[in-house]
């Protein structure tokens, strides 16, 4: 009789776990399976490494910017030879994104290029804020915002000021040389 509920316990275990670890794919497996591949490209590093003026930030963006610590880049370069590859890539960015636990803030699209901004978390607390944008003559690129209590609206405020903003274009030339 104790053997058996040993037994029983020890299913009832294997099972949840199993059911817990899940088999659906996540962002960070995502970036973890396509960091050595040689279409991709994929740089971790502090906000401050960017040098951004921030002089004329509002005090919502400098609080915004203030909440952030680092920024995981992933990119995929197109090109003609692996345009098939290119959308392949593309619908399963858009599948992991499109899991209820990210969040829409905003979407922009401009001559051809599209970004798309969620994040994970409440309203007023994002634990993570993804920009996943795209461009049929570059490729695409994911970044993933990473820091502490991140306001979305804020965010989203911050990206947005982000597009005219100065900084120090040799922190990401790497990034750039890799999307020519």
């Amino acid at each position: 009789m104790q053997r058996t509920f040993k037994y029983l316990c020890l299913t009832i275990l294997t099972t949840v776990l199993f059911i817990s670890c899940g088999d659906g794919v996540s962002l960070q497996r995502y970036y973890v399976e396509n960091q050595e591949n040689a279409n991709f490209i994929s740089q971790d590093f502090p906000i401050s490494m960017l040098k951004i003026d921030k002089s004329s930030f509002t005090d919502a963006q400098q609080e915004a910017y203030n909440s952030v610590q680092k920024l995981n880049f992933l990119g995929f370069n197109a090109s003609k030879d692996n345009i098939e590859n290119y959308t392949a890539e593309i619908t399963k960015v858009k599948s992991i994104l499109s899991h209820e636990k990210y969040n829409d803030l905003m979407e922009v699209s401009d001559k051809g290029r599209k970004i798309m901004v969620k994040y994970i978390g409440e309203d007023d607390a994002a634990d993570e804020v993804v920009v996943f944008a795209t461009d049929k003559n570059m490729g695409f690129g994911i970044v993933r915002v990473l820091g502490n209590d991140m306001n979305p609206e804020k965010i989203g405020v911050l990206i947005n000021s982000l597009q005219n903003a100065d900084f120090d274009g040799a922190q990401i030339e790497n990034i750039m040389n890799f999307f020519k």
